[in-house]
């Protein structure tokens, strides 16, 4: 993966911040999306979170990768297979081998993105 593309995936593009439990437990409530009646503030804050979301997803993704190639490692005792991890993250045996193996590129090049 090029240095430009990693380093564009660690911008936070907006600020993904926890709602208050009586905010959450309302199924139409979604960041206070609901409330914006300008459409070019909803369209400006809804693309925001849509890139936040975006780069949550794609660092959660390598961390997953990372852990599995952890477990995958020979050198633990307790090591798990390919099947067992596929398991344990409701995978198929093929997607994890390809996780593994992506988790392993990560470590081997300084791990999943840091936030600067």
């Amino acid at each position: 993966m090029a240095e430009t593309e990693r380093s564009e995936r660690r911008l936070r593009p907006a600020p993904l911040l926890f709602e208050p439990a009586e905010a959450a437990s309302d199924p139409e409530h979604f960041f206070d999306l609901e409330s914006m009646e300008d459409p070019r503030e909803l369209l400006a804050r809804s693309t925001e979170l849509a890139l936040a979301f975006r780069a949550a997803t794609d660092r959660a993704v390598e961390f997953q990768a990372v852990a599995a190639a952890q477990l995958a490692d020979p050198r633990r005792f307790d090591r798990l297979t390919a099947v067992d991890i596929a398991a344990r993250a409701d995978w198929t045996e093929d997607y994890a081998r390809k996780m593994i193996e992506f988790g392993r590129d990560l470590l081997r090049t300084g791990g999943p993105a840091k936030d600067e």
